[in-house]
């Protein structure tokens, strides 16, 4: 309860400077991000207020935060809704700017390597570890921490980014969901924002070692492929915390860092919260 009683009072100061100087919006819904796929968007309404995304209620906080994410292939129409205390209705319907991803093709991939079999233990193993992603990812904690600005969980070269996705003898494999950073094994990874751990788990099959930290209202960071874990389920953490090291684990094919956020199932792209990469 401290933390959340200090961090609500020191979120009100953060908003108020983003907010034109504490001004409340009397006039609409207010909303800061770019509108294309993988933007996460945190919007302001008058304190009291009530707001919907597409019919499903969001999380608002006592000042009149809320927050919610676009996927990679979101398209417009989206709509806010929100009910201002004095009862008048502000929609916003979302037109978003076009975003092209890399996609590269490969043929003649042999089918063994394509899609290698699995064994049924290896199959509930895969399950299991996703319901844990999965039920961590759907927490709606009433923390404010995806106001901060956002910094790198460490710095180096970009070798993998958001929305990639490579196309196998003309089927389409898995899209990229993360940011990765080329770093050796052992390298420290810190917290790029203040926030909660919900999962800490030391080798799943595709991700290794696999951290999840909740920023609030259901926008996470989530670090695969670590080769130590050094925080543990329920911590609170702070931006700047060494939370893990660099690893190859899972399915890896080299060391790196995998940074993947997440609203809820929502995929967003962690570049569109932090500066450009800085140069060593």
């Amino acid at each position: 309860m401290r933390k959340l009683t200090v961090f609500f009072l020191t979120g009100f100061l953060f908003s108020t400077a983003v907010w034109s100087a504490g001004k409340l919006p009397a006039d609409g819904i207010r909303l800061k991000g770019e509108k294309k796929p993988g933007a996460l968007l945190i919007g302001k309404v008058p304190a009291g207020s009530k707001v919907s995304l597409n019919g499903r209620a969001l999380h608002v906080s006592a000042e009149g935060d809320f927050v919610f994410g676009l996927d990679r292939d979101a398209r417009s129409g989206d709509r806010v809704e929100a009910v201002f205390p004095d009862g008048t209705k502000h929609t916003e319907k979302l037109q978003l700017a076009a975003r092209k991803y890399h996609i590269q093709r490969v043929e003649g991939v042999p089918a063994d390597i394509q899609s290698p079999q699995k064994s049924e233990e290896t199959w509930a193993r895969i399950k299991a570890e996703t319901d844990m992603v999965k039920a961590a990812r759907k927490k709606d904690l009433p923390l404010l921490d995806f106001r901060e600005a956002f910094r790198w969980p460490l710095i180096g070269p970009i070798t993998g980014v958001f929305g990639s996705q490579r196309v196998y003898n003309g089927e389409p494999g898995r899209p990229h969901y993360g940011v990765d950073i080329a770093a050796p094994v052992g390298t420290r990874v810190k917290a790029p924002a203040d926030g909660i751990v919900t999962l800490a788990h030391d080798n799943m099959y595709y991700s290794g070692g696999t951290l999840i930290i909740d920023h609030g209202f259901g926008v996470s960071s989530t670090f695969i492929h670590l080769s130590k874990i050094l925080v543990h389920v329920g911590d609170n953490i702070h931006q700047g915390d060494e939370v893990a090291e660099v690893g190859a684990t899972g399915r890896a094919s080299g060391p790196h860092l995998d940074w993947r956020m997440n609203w809820f199932n929502r995929r967003i792209d962690p570049q569109m919260l932090v500066p450009a990469m800085p140069e060593k």
